[in-house]
């Protein structure tokens, strides 16, 4: 008798966890998944090898489009074409600006040289950020002479776009570039702030996270912190501190093990203010075809989906929705 009261209140136990973590009894009504265009509208590659060090302008697909990484146009049209979220890299210069622009060094995609935050921004206006890219081996560069004047700054990014959404990566692990992002972003509206995301080296994430309260942001330490939590207590329905007023990336296979994945996890992140991105983790990184994004939406997934071609992802977001 003991033992068919204990299979019983276990298997009772065992209904009711499933159903307080069923996704298909969360199921939203939306539209299409959130796009996040990683650098905007920009040139692909096809490196092989590809490490921290590969300059991967250098290893060029043949252009479908005429637009640069981490330009006003390149946004613009990444809007325009369905993104919810762009995604920009800065770095601090030597006269206090924040430029938009995402390597280390200028050498390969620029006619300059040096480290990108040892130049001032005056100095970073004045090159040609299509310079360097070619996709035959250095035969031909198609968009030499074209990006003169180029790369902006983080402010007239926000000026031009100031009722959209970004995703900025601090590229350093400095505490001191989140101060300068910190202040950038200190005089301009809270609600403007509050659009805003940040993620890159841990150290000014924290920092820039602890100055400015509205911004949700991402470092490893948090993702890890959140996951491993919600794991453990998810079932629950309880989500960790670790995982509120944040953004969380998360590889998809990885993600459709969380208690439950999609709809009533998203539910669960959206009520505590944290937006949730999914990448491939199969050796690429966005979903960047539209059978890659089919893949990603299955079953009216209503989270955000990350994409380095949304001139591809955004037009089938719109045939897929209803």
């Amino acid at each position: 008798m003991k033992r068919r009261t204990y299979c019983t209140a276990g298997g009772l136990a065992l209904v009711v966890i499933y159903a307080a973590n069923a996704s298909c009894l969360a199921r939203p009504d939306v539209a299409r998944p959130r796009l996040l265009a990683h650098r905007g509208v920009h040139q692909t590659f096809a490196c092989p090898d590809l490490d921290a060090d590969t300059c991967t302008a250098a290893c060029l697909v043949p252009p479908t489009t005429d637009l640069l990484e981490n330009t006003i146009a390149s946004m613009r049209a990444a809007f325009a074409l369905g993104a919810d979220v762009v995604e920009l890299d800065i770095h601090p210069t030597t006269d206090g600006e924040l430029a938009v622009f995402h390597d280390w060094r200028l050498e390969c995609r620029t006619n300059g040289s040096g480290v990108t935050r040892e130049h001032s921004m005056r100095e970073l206006q004045q090159l040609d950020i299509g310079y360097g890219y070619t996709a035959d081996g250095g035969k031909t560069f198609p968009f030499r002479g074209k990006g003169i004047g180029l790369m902006p700054t983080l402010d007239q990014v926000l000026d031009t776009f100031p009722d959209r959404r970004f995703l900025i990566d601090i590229k350093s692990n400095e505490p001191g570039d989140g101060d300068a992002l910190a202040r950038a972003l200190l005089a301009r509206p809270a609600a403007q702030r509050a659009r805003l995301m940040v993620y890159g080296g841990d150290r000014p994430v924290e920092r820039v996270l602890a100055l400015v309260p509205e911004l949700r942001g991402l470092t490893k330490a948090r993702i890890k912190a959140c996951v491993v939590r919600y794991e453990a207590i998810g079932w629950t329905g309880h989500v960790p501190d670790a995982c509120r007023h944040a953004v969380l990336v998360l590889p998809r296979a990885r993600a459709r093990w969380l208690w439950g994945w999609p709809h009533r996890f998203i539910a669960r992140m959206a009520a505590v203010d944290t937006d949730v991105f999914v990448v491939r983790g199969d050796g690429a990184y966005g979903f960047d075809d539209a059978a890659a994004f089919d893949e990603a939406a299955d079953d009216s997934y209503s989270g955000g989906i990350w994409t380095d071609r949304i001139e591809v992802v955004g037009p089938a977001a719109r045939r897929a929705s209803p």
